[in-house]
């Protein structure tokens, strides 16, 4: 480091990253910023500079520097950061030392752990430290690379590990020799050690049958919600299965479910029809949520809610590793919470470069014409949320689903009190599932042609004036 990288420096502000002192009188304040940028993202602490950022520099001797280097020694665990001695002017130098993001967080000072919040240096928190402390551990012992008790090769969807090897292979990301053989397949994908399964063989490919009793966080719930909120729903369905078939089924749902919405080129005035929100984008929120969920909460799922106004994508398990939402739509560093699974993933082409997947959800959805997509944590859970802003013609009604609608109406007009739910089903037709008679409900209730008193099992739904009319 140079004096003209000193006098840039000064030239700034302090920051999360840089901090000026004016003499090593005040090295154990110096020391404690150390350990808080260690704990966050690394940065330079400059003894010779004024609060104000003039340098100045001080006389350094060399036991001024065994002073310095005594304190460092008393950061746990042992850090090694850069020290440079920088001539200021006659007779006066400047300590420059410089750190990169600990690897071993969290770091401790004479016992107190610190963070940076702005150009402050904090004790950090005991549920702070405790959960970096979780994270440090999680990477050599996470719950994805632990033994999968009891399960075998048999127990495992051999297509789909077969089919995942071959694409892998085609797209380059894995070795095309390993055969046919499953457990040379499960062990070039790095899911069999010493001849067991790792869990995450088992998130990956195992059987329904297993999965359902075993593993109940491998599950995804579905709803279509009529609305802006959870009031009323038309669609609210879950299934259990490996990874690959809860990215089919959630691919499957959307499809399904969401309206197709139109939009004109201004060059051509052409009507284009399409999704309304990116294929693509909605892939890459689904996929990263299956990576980076924690499978270690028991009550833990994915989950897709359609709204009128938007769709939600959530995965259970919070941020880790001091990421904020607003930093995942930055150039990052990518730090799966499962990297195994995530692993696969990508050498089956399911997700792309490591650490650009919330960057690709947004290029694909300003693309798209819609918002940027917005992430929070809710509730013990990560949430993307996408909104289309645009205006979304109705769903077309087909025959049977007026027919549907008006055998509803004359069932609660024959009633005088009313039915529930369960007696309407019993009434209607057998190929009429129990999603259709409630969506059917739902719309009548809309437009006011039923009301529904008391809520659950007990609720009645009867007749109110009017008539079905034209779709």
């Amino acid at each position: 480091m140079t004096l003209e990288d000193i006098t840039r420096l000064a030239s700034g502000h302090e920051s999360e990253t840089l901090e000026f002192k004016q003499s090593t009188g005040r090295r154990r304040e110096g020391t404690a910023t150390l350990c808080a940028m260690l704990n966050h993202r690394g940065g330079v602490v400059l003894f010779g500079v004024t609060p104000e950022g003039k340098v100045a520099g001080q006389q350094v001797s060399d036991q001024t520097l065994q002073d310095v280097s005594a304190e460092i020694q008393m950061i746990s665990p042992p850090a090694y950061p850069a020290i440079n001695r920088i001539r200021a002017s006659s007779g006066l130098d400047v300590i420059a030392i410089s750190v990169s993001p600990g690897t071993a967080q969290p770091y401790q000072y004479k016992g107190k752990a610190y963070r940076r919040v702005g150009n402050t240096t904090v004790t950090m928190s005991a549920e702070e430290y405790n959960k970096m402390l979780f994270e440090r551990v999680h990477q050599q012992q996470r719950w994805e690379n632990q033994p999968a008790t009891g399960w075998t090769i048999e127990d495992l969807d051999l297509h789909e590990i077969r089919r995942t090897v071959t694409l892998a292979a085609q797209i380059g990301r894995l070795n095309d020799s390993l055969g046919q053989n499953p457990e040379d397949m499960l062990r070039g994908l790095g899911l069999i050690r010493e001849g067991v399964l790792v869990r995450a063989a088992a998130v990956l490919f195992g059987k329904p049958h297993r999965i359902e009793y075993e593993l109940p966080q491998c599950r995804l719930r579905v709803a279509r919600f009529t609305g802006l909120d959870r009031s009323e729903f038309s669609d609210n369905r879950q299934f259990i299965g490996n990874a690959f078939f809860i990215l089919s089924q959630a691919e499957a749902f959307l499809r399904e479910t969401l309206p197709i919405a139109s939009r004109f080129d201004r060059n051509s005035m052409k009507r284009i029809d399409e999704p309304l929100y990116p294929p693509l984008a909605t892939r890459e929120a689904i996929a990263n949520g299956l990576c980076h969920r924690d499978y270690a909460l028991g009550w833990g799922s994915m989950g897709l809610a359609i709204y009128d106004d938007r769709l939600e994508v959530s995965s259970a398990g919070p941020l880790r590793f001091g990421l904020t939402p607003s930093e995942l739509f930055e150039p990052h560093e990518s730090r799966p919470w499962n990297p195994l699974i995530a692993r696969t993933f990508y050498r089956r082409g399911i997700i792309e470069e490591w650490g650009r997947g919330t960057l690709k959800m947004a290029e694909l959805s300003l693309a798209a014409g819609i918002p940027h997509p917005e992430i929070e944590e809710r509730s013990g859970s990560l949430i993307v949320c996408f909104r289309h802003g645009r205006s979304v013609p109705p769903r077309r009604r087909g025959p049977a689903h007026i027919a549907r609608q008006k055998v509803i109406l004359t069932l609660l007009h024959e009633s005088e009190n009313g039915l529930p739910l369960r007696e309407i089903c019993a009434e209607m037709a057998l190929h009429d599932s129990e999603r259709q008679v409630k969506r059917a409900l739902t719309e009548l209730k809309n437009r006011g042609l039923v009301t529904v008193t008391g809520r659950g099992r007990a609720a009645r739904w009867m007749h109110s004036s009017g008539t079905l009319g034209d779709q």
